[in-house]
């Protein structure tokens, strides 16, 4: 790259920054608490049904999967089931936390 086009692309980069730097961040008012739940949830259940699938063919010799790809799979749904378990208990212990507060 010559100096003339480097010159243009960072002078291009940082006119970007500037622009982005001057909009606020879109804020997504339509997601609602359940729906956010409801979202990872279902992504803790596609990471374990993934895992499974890939544990499985693995096992039988269908897959094309190495072991090492099937191990961190399987740790990747353990890992994001523990985390759910966790939020779930914080969930739990806040709303017993609220049912508890005197009127």
């Amino acid at each position: 790259m010559s100096d003339m086009n480097v010159n243009q692309v960072l002078a291009q980069m940082r006119s970007m920054s500037i622009d982005a730097g001057n909009k606020p961040a879109p804020v997504d008012t339509n997601n609602d608490f359940a729906a956010l739940l409801k979202q990872s949830i279902d992504g803790v259940n596609a990471t374990q049904q993934t895992a499974t699938k890939m544990s499985s063919g693995f096992e039988t010799g269908e897959s094309d999967a190495s072991l090492a790809e099937v191990m961190v799979s399987l740790q990747k749904a353990s890992v994001s089931f523990q985390a759910m378990v966790q939020v779930r208990n914080k969930l739990t212990d806040a709303y017993k936390e609220v049912m508890n507060m005197p009127m």
